[in-house]
């Protein structure tokens, strides 16, 4: 499955397009790599998504087959690291 697709999927993502933009931009990296919005996931991969309030890192525990469902979203992936990211203005 795409990468892109997953992160919407699991819904660490709103849209797919804003997932794209966040792969185009070299927010997504997959395994410690620059991911692209076309990447193909496995289970047990780690994904880190990096955006302006937050750094959250993630294993993926299951690829979906079709929709899934907001409650069984939460369990696509474990979470492994999460931290608020500060700026000084």
């Amino acid at each position: 499955m795409r990468i892109d697709k997953y992160l919407k999927l699991s819904r660490l993502i709103k849209r797919r397009t804003e997932a794209k933009y966040a792969c185009d931009s070299h927010s997504i990296k997959l395994n410690n790599r620059i991911s692209k919005a076309g990447d193909s996931i496995r289970v047990n991969d780690r994904i880190e998504i990096k955006s302006r309030q937050k750094i959250l890192e993630i294993e993926v525990l299951k690829i979906p087959e079709g929709n899934v469902s907001v409650s069984s979203a939460r369990e696509l992936y474990l979470v492994i690291r999460e931290e608020n990211r500060e700026y000084d203005d």
